[in-house]
């Protein structure tokens, strides 16, 4: 078989199970609602964000490209920003990346050693899967999602088999992510936080923390749930990205300066890549002044609207569901992280806000999120393999920027489908049961 058959028939396969990822026709998308979008604060349809960014941009003394790698020109937007965040976010240092997915797979490809461990929650975005696959770590154990029973029994079992990580001659990295993007769970940070201080005192236990889906969501001034929770002199690294809530592109990597000059000199996806460029710089800095302004005060939520909305008996269906985490009311869900309502720096009548990603689990995602389009509605399917098996969804992304009449039109259209596509498989039943009923009564003949 040729290598054009070969692709072609793993291509066919996907079709045949409704897996084949394509590019929507963005003309096509332009009059849609927008429910599929990381843009948590609208700021990529702020006039007052554009504004700001096309005077900066006039005004900078450099726009076009950056010119090459950081290593070979190291420019001053990119120094000046590195600087900033690292005082915003309250880090030692900083150390600027052209995505999140390079900063997760350049960090953990190289700053675990051999010997050390990684320990990863079992939904950790597919860029730390690569960065430890890439790595000269040779133990690398999940635990269940946000289990902290599951993850004090895989670090006790690492101890109880490596020595070294008793002595403190070797270490153990636990990946994290605040707010998981495909089921809208936030982590229990801090029992994690302590779990790993109490099992590691010699203080080899390090804790990296991906805010990508938290940064301008939680804490103040949107400095993520790291800031809310005052962690951030216990975690060792935290990822923030500029593309979801902040309409910009990059992201910044918060270290100790020892581990930023390390991974100047061993993190490849650094080293070996053109910077970002510095009209890059210019919006990611123009968005960083929106955040200390307060947008991230503004995000309105339609969250307990909408959960509201898509309750059990709404969704009176099979074909419709909410995850768990969902029927569970915020407030006892912060009781049980040990997140104070106050730390999340909301307005008060915000304090039931869980997260801006609300999962409808359905069986036949492709089809519902079609029928949505047609009336105007943007909502992606989610399916394996970027969703375990039996747990596709069309994911719901909220906006500061959608009304309740927007959600109301969303939820009409979703159960519209559900009793439509219900009506049709009773419909076929009949008919098999009508035909064998004939065939039954021609045996009886």
């Amino acid at each position: 078989m040729s290598l054009e058959d070969k692709l072609n028939a793993a291509l066919t396969s996907r079709e045949k199970r409704l897996i084949r990822r394509r590019l929507y026709d963005p003309s096509a998308d332009a009059h849609l609602v927008d429910f599929s979008t990381n843009d948590y604060l609208s700021l990529s349809r702020s006039p007052a964000l554009r504004a700001r960014f096309l005077a900066r941009l006039a005004a900078a003394p450099d726009v076009l490209g950056s010119g090459g790698s950081r290593l070979l020109v190291n420019g001053h937007a990119h120094a000046a920003l590195e600087a900033r965040l690292a005082r915003f976010f309250r880090a030692p240092a900083a150390l600027l990346f052209n995505s999140g997915f390079d900063a997760n797979a350049g960090f953990f490809a190289c700053v675990p050693q051999p010997g050390d461990a990684v320990v990863f929650d079992e939904h950790i975005h597919a860029s730390v899967h690569d960065g430890v696959r890439a790595s000269r770590v040779a133990a690398r154990v999940p635990f269940a999602h946000n289990s902290i029973p599951s993850l004090r029994a895989a670090l006790e079992r690492l101890r109880d088999e490596r020595p070294a990580l008793v002595s403190g001659g070797s270490s153990v990295f636990v990946a994290v992510e605040t707010l998981y993007s495909m089921d809208g769970t936030l982590a229990p940070l801090l029992e994690i936080v302590e779990t790993v201080e109490e099992l590691f005192p010699h203080g080899n236990g390090y804790v990296v923390v991906d805010e990508a889906h938290s940064t301008g969501v939680y804490g103040p001034q949107g400095r993520g749930l790291v800031a809310a929770l005052g962690l951030e002199d216990r975690i060792f690294a935290r990822l923030h990205t500029f593309g979801k809530a902040l309409a910009a592109t990059g992201a910044i990597l918060l270290v100790t300066p020892l581990v930023r000059d390390y991974l100047l000199n061993y993190a490849r996806p650094l080293i070996y890549t053109t910077s970002l460029s510095n009209a890059n710089i210019v919006a990611a800095e123009c968005s960083f002044d929106m955040l200390e302004e307060g947008e991230a005060q503004k995000v309105r939520t339609l969250v307990l609207y909408t959960t509201d909305a898509l309750t059990p008996q709404q969704l009176s269906t099979q074909l419709l569901s909410l995850c768990a985490h969902l029927t569970t009311s915020f407030a006892a869900q912060l009781a049980a992280r040990r997140i104070p309502t106050s730390l999340l720096s909301i307005p008060t009548e915000l304090a039931e806000l869980p997260t801006p990603i609300i999962p409808v689990l359905t069986p036949h995602p492709r089809p519902l999120s079609a029928h949505l389009r047609v009336r105007g509605l943007n909502a992606r399917p989610i399916t394996w393999p970027t969703v375990p098996k039996g747990a596709d969804r069309v994911r719901i992304c909220l906006h500061s920027q959608n009304s309740v009449e927007e959600v109301d039109r969303l939820v009409s259209a979703m159960i519209e489908w559900a009793e439509s596509w219900q009506a049709a498989q009773d419909a076929v039943q009949r008919e098999k049961g009508g035909a064998g009923a004939v065939v039954v009564a021609q045996a009886k003949l």
